[in-house]
C-alpha cells in the first residue's frame, strides 16, 4: 500500500493567525473540500469529555471544522454514541447535558448534537464488517450510520487499554452502539489479585454492572458480571487489577479496528486529531492527570491509520512532561504509551486496520 499525506500544523501563532483559523487553514490543505458535501448530512464524530474532566477538545475547534463543513454545502451535525460505563454519558438525556456543560451547544458550535444509538443506546445498525476476523456484523448507533459523510475530530490521549485513542478509537469504539461495546469488550474481563487489593474499595463506584463486591477487606470481580470496560483499572492505587486472559486487549484493539472498518468502509471520510493535552488515560474520566509531553500540534489526513501513527511517533519523540505518569515509568518499554499502560500494544490495532483496508501505516508527514 502506497504512503499516506499526513498534514501537520504546530501551536505556534501570531497576531495574524489564531488556532481555529490555523485549523482551518490545515483542514483546507489537506484536502477536506475534495469531499462532496453538498447537501450532504455530515456526522462529525467527537468526544464531549466526562463530567469533571477539562482535558477533552474545546469546543471552538469543532465550531471551526462545523463552519467549514457549512461553507462546502454540506448539513454538519456533532455525534457520539452512549457509554458502556457507570458515568454521566450512559443515556442520551445525560449524554447531552454532560455536552451542554462542558461547552458544546449550538450556539457554541453553530450545529446541532444527536446521540447516535438514541435514548437508551439501543438504536443501532447492524452493519458487515468487510473482512473481520472477530465480528462479523457491527452494531453501529444509527445517527452514524444515517450520514452520507464521517468527519473524525479526535483528541490524541493514552487509554488504559488500548495504549492510546485516536482516530480508529474514536471512530470504532465512539460509534458503536451500547450492545456493540459490549461486543468490543466481551473478551476483556478483569481480575483483582487479592494479595496486592488494599480494600480501599475505590473500584466499586466505577462498574455498572455491580460486578465488584468487597468482602473481609478485599475486592473480587464476578466474571460472569464483568464487561471488561476498564473503567475500574486507574482507580486502583496498587495497581491490583489485570485482564484475565492476556490477549484481550489485543482483541479489543483489533474489534475497534473492525467497527472502524464497518463505518468507514463505503463512505467519504476524513479525519481531524490535535495532539493537544495528552493526558495518560482517556477523556471518558471524570478526571485528567497531568500530560505525559507537551502539546504537539494538529494533524490531518484522509487515512485514520497513518494519522493515528504519525500521532504516535510524534508524541514518542517528545520529552516527558516532569511529574507525569510518562516521568515516573522510565524504566519500562521505550514507546511512551506501553510505559504508561504496560498491558497495551497499540500497534496491534494498527496492524489489523491495515489488513483490513483501512490504510497505511506509511505515511509523508507534510509540514504547514
Amino acid at each position: 500500500m502506497r504512503k499516506a499525506k499526513v498534514y501537520f500544523t504546530n501551536m505556534r501563532v501570531n497576531e495574524e493567525e489564531n488556532l481555529p483559523a490555523k485549523l482551518d487553514r490545515l483542514l483546507r490543505i489537506a484536502g477536506i473540500a475534495n469531499l462532496d458535501l453538498a447537501r450532504k448530512f455530515v456526522a462529525i464524530k467527537i468526544h464531549f469529555g466526562e463530567r469533571g474532566n477539562l482535558a477533552f477538545l474545546r469546543p471552538n475547534y469543532a465550531k471551526t471544522v462545523v463552519d467549514l463543513v457549512r461553507e462546502l454545502g454540506g448539513k454538519p451535525f456533532l455525534t457520539d454514541s452512549n457509554t458502556l460505563y457507570a458515568g454521566h454519558r450512559k443515556d442520551a438525556l445525560e449524554h447531552l447535558d454532560t455536552a451542554y456543560l462542558n461547552g458544546f451547544s449550538p450556539f457554541s458550535t453553530g450545529c446541532h448534537i444527536i446521540i447516535a444509538d438514541g435514548l437508551k443506546g439501543t438504536d443501532e445498525v447492524p452493519v458487515p464488517v468487510p473482512g473481520g476476523k472477530l465480528v462479523k456484523t457491527a452494531k453501529i448507533g444509527r445517527g452514524v450510520m444515517d450520514a452520507d459523510v464521517v468527519i473524525s475530530l479526535n483528541h490524541f490521549k493514552g487509554h488504559e487499554l488500548t495504549g492510546f485513542g485516536g482516530s480508529l478509537k474514536n471512530i470504532g469504539m465512539g460509534s458503536g452502539s451500547r450492545a456493540g461495546k459490549m461486543e468490543m469488550h466481551a473478551e476483556g474481563r478483569l481480575r483483582i489479585d487479592a494479595e496486592l487489593c488494599l480494600g480501599c474499595r475505590k473500584c466499586l463506584s466505577a462498574c455498572a454492572q455491580s460486578a465488584i463486591s468487597c468482602r473481609n477487606g478485599k475486592s473480587s470481580i464476578d466474571p460472569d458480571r464483568c464487561l471488561g470496560c476498564g473503567r475500574c483499572l486507574p482507580l486502583c492505587p496498587v495497581d491490583a487489577i489485570d485482564p484475565i486472559e492476556s490477549s484481550s486487549n489485543e482483541n479489543l484493539n483489533r474489534k475497534i479496528s473492525e467497527y472502524a472498518a464497518a463505518v468507514l468502509t463505503g463512505r467519504p471520510h476524513f479525519h481531524v486529531t490535535l495532539a493537544i493535552d495528552i493526558t495518560p488515560f482517556c477523556d471518558c474520566h471524570a478526571e485528567n492527570d497531568v500530560p505525559i509531553v507537551p502539546d504537539v500540534g494538529m494533524f490531518a489526513s484522509e487515512d485514520p491509520v497513518a494519522l493515528d501513527v504519525a500521532c504516535a511517533d510524534a508524541v514518542n519523540s517528545q520529552p516527558a512532561c516532569p511529574g507525569s505518569r510518562l516521568d515516573s515509568n522510565r524504566d519500562l518499554d521505550g514507546d511512551y504509551f506501553r510505559r504508561v499502560s504496560p498491558e497495551t500494544d497499540w500497534r496491534i490495532g494498527v496492524e489489523h486496520a491495515v489488513m483490513l483496508g483501512l490504510g497505511s501505516s506509511e505515511y509523508d508527514l507534510v509540514k504547514i
